[in-house]
């Protein structure tokens, strides 16, 4: 059986691939504290689908590359849209900059 993780896109910058961080939660063995630890994962996403913060699964497969050996299986949650300032709106008299 295939190893499974869910986690949250970090990159989709190259092509055809994704990097992915998956955090665990683990306890101490002897103080008990409950921790957890964030492990990063490339995966192959064959048709550029996801995008940067969306909470996709993943599968191991065999390997792609010498880091990539996992690939996409769904993509769980969109990540929420950001709203991104355009130059003109940057440029205008009320702008901070402009001051």
């Amino acid at each position: 059986m295939a190893k499974t993780f869910t986690g949250v896109v970090l990159s989709d910058k190259s092509d055809k691939t994704i990097v992915i961080a998956v955090r665990t939660d683990k306890t101490h063995p002897l103080y008990k504290k409950r921790y957890s630890v964030t492990k990063k994962f490339m995966a192959h996403d064959e048709k550029n689908q996801a995008k940067i913060g969306d909470k996709v699964q993943i599968s191991e497969t065999k390997p792609m590359s010498a880091r990539k050996y996992f690939v996409l299986d769904k993509i769980l949650e969109r990540a929420v849209i950001r709203h991104q300032e355009d130059e003109e709106s940057a440029n205008s008299p009320n702008s901070k900059e402009a001051k």
